[in-house]
């Protein structure tokens, strides 16, 4: 590495994490803003694809912008990510409706999809394997400090400006890091062509849309058990093994299952997908126990989700050092302890041990996060070498965001099942439903509820909560054992 190239990382890696605070505090900060979006704007019926189309395209383009990387090189599918992000800010900042803002966001979600895996690959490029778990760690810990810093600015935004800014925030902050990739960061890409692998990048994002949109649609937009719901898994299914024989077939394949069979990769990647779960439980449902069931306010509720937030960054930080000392799987392993016990305490979580003890259990889940997190990418990304460790570091991202998506939709299928039979067993009148639950979560709301009816949604929810942190304690076990099956040696 030349000194000029060793003297610019430093600016390089401000560029990168700047973009990647873009994408990530894009969830929680405009979370704080839908409820004036929807006030503007009407259309409270499409609220949840505000959301979801973010994550559908980021979801269905991450995997195909790290193979993009490994063929065209890392700063020009960059570029084009932060660029596509930014085109998605400002039409969503100047949206004139809901259907204008939705299609923004799909815009913003494939640029998402560029900005993740290859910032973290590009990390992979430029410094040296021993660099490589410190520098890490700081990248894992964007993840939490946009978690921390997005309601705040989320809030201010929509209380003292309005919530356009919201969306106008991320230029100043898109272009300094265009421009730092543009002016310091210098790449060797090879001048051997290799062919784009067109038809398996075009299965892979039929796949996963529909996937996507099973998941997240499935149960709310979309009965389960409807014509749709048959017609789109039928689709998913075929599409994923029309996929796989192109895959086989394919010289440079969009997903090179070669990579799979390193145990490094496989095991990290299956862990993923099942701490990817485990994140969406406890991020989506954890306020609704805090604030339905302890009757506490939302900031409360914040403030135990951001003790996840704060041992998250921390964590990551750690494991960078850990990780150079006692190697990746030790690391993994204590991530792993730690999410086992995290997962342990909402097991046994009833509402008269109050929030600081739920608070307690989200650090655990953010140390384990923070510490898993960032030995796999270390470890994957020693494994493979830089024809394959954008599509490889893809992966394993795409796997944590499935997971996501996956727990959003068995966790939130179970929790809605023991509300209802909590109700249909009460004998409560038929206006009494699962969304009658949303008047638990503000005291103006309980209030109007009877005795009666509060006793069994409170109780309903209680209960189908504890399913879910017994679901998430499952979780955490299997993880675990996932991770135990890791290589002792370092390939």
């Amino acid at each position: 590495m030349t000194k000029k190239k060793r003297r610019n990382r430093g600016l390089v890696l401000a560029s990168i994490m700047m973009a990647m605070f873009l994408a990530a505090i894009e969830a929680t900060i405009v979370s704080t803003a839908m409820p004036s979006i929807v006030a503007d704007l009407g259309g409270f019926s499409l609220y949840s694809w505000v959301f979801s189309a973010y994550l559908l395209t980021n979801a269905a383009t991450v995997l195909l912008f790290g193979r993009l990387s490994d063929i065209f090189g890392r700063k020009p599918i960059f570029m084009m990510g932060i660029s596509l992000f930014l085109i998605g800010a400002v039409t969503s900042a100047l949206s004139p409706s809901m259907e204008v803002l939705i299609v923004a966001r799909l815009i913003q979600g494939f640029g998402a999809g560029a900005l993740m895996p290859i910032a973290t690959t590009i990390v992979g490029d430029i410094y040296t394997k021993e660099e490589r778990a410190k520098i890490q760690g700081y990248l894992s810990s964007v993840w939490g400090i946009s978690a921390v810093t997005g309601p705040a600015l989320g809030g201010f935004f929509v209380d003292v400006l309005s919530w356009p800014y919201v969306f106008w925030m991320n230029v100043p902050l898109g272009l300094l890091a265009l421009l730092g990739v543009i002016f310091f960061f210098h790449e060797d890409v090879s001048e051997e062509k290799r062919p784009i692998d067109i038809a398996g990048s075009f299965w892979v994002v039929i796949t996963i849309s529909t996937l996507m949109f099973i998941l997240v649609e499935g149960g709310v937009g979309i009965p389960w058990k409807s014509w749709t719901m048959f017609a789109l898994s039928i689709a998913s299914i075929i599409s994923f093994i029309i996929f796989c024989l192109v895959e086989r077939k394919a010289r440079e394949p969009m997903m090179p299952f070669h990579i799979w069979k390193y145990q490094s990769i496989r095991y990290a990647n299956l862990t993923s997908l099942t701490t990817g779960m485990i994140l969406m439980g406890v991020t989506s449902y954890l306020p609704a126990f805090v604030q339905g069931v302890m009757e506490q306010s939302a900031t409360v509720a914040g403030f135990t989700l951001t003790a996840m937030s704060i041992g998250w960054p921390i964590a990551s930080t750690l494991a960078g050092r850990l990780v150079l000392r006692i190697g990746f799987r030790p690391t993994s392993v204590l991530g792993g302890v730690s999410l086992i016990i995290g997962a342990s305490l909402f097991s046994v979580l009833t509402p008269d041990k109050g929030p600081l003890f739920a608070a307690i259990g989200s650090l655990f889940i953010g140390i384990g996060m923070g510490l898993s997190s960032t030995s796999f990418i270390v470890s994957i990304q020693n494994t493979v070498d830089w024809k394959t460790r954008g599509i490889a570091t893809a992966t394993n991202m795409f796997m944590r965001t499935i997971g996501s998506a996956i727990g959003a939709a068995l966790l939130g299928g179970l929790l809605n099942s023991r509300i209802n039979a909590a109700i249909e067993q009460s004998g409560l009148p038929e206006q009494f439903t699962v969304d009658s639950t949303n008047l638990l979560l503000r005291e103006s709301g309980r209030n109007e509820l009877g005795r009666q009816a509060l006793e069994v949604l409170q109780s309903g929810l209680t209960s189908g909560l504890h399913m879910v942190y017994i679901g998430i304690l499952i979780l955490a076990v299997i993880s675990f054992l996932l991770i135990l099956r890791l290589p002792k040696k370092e390939v």
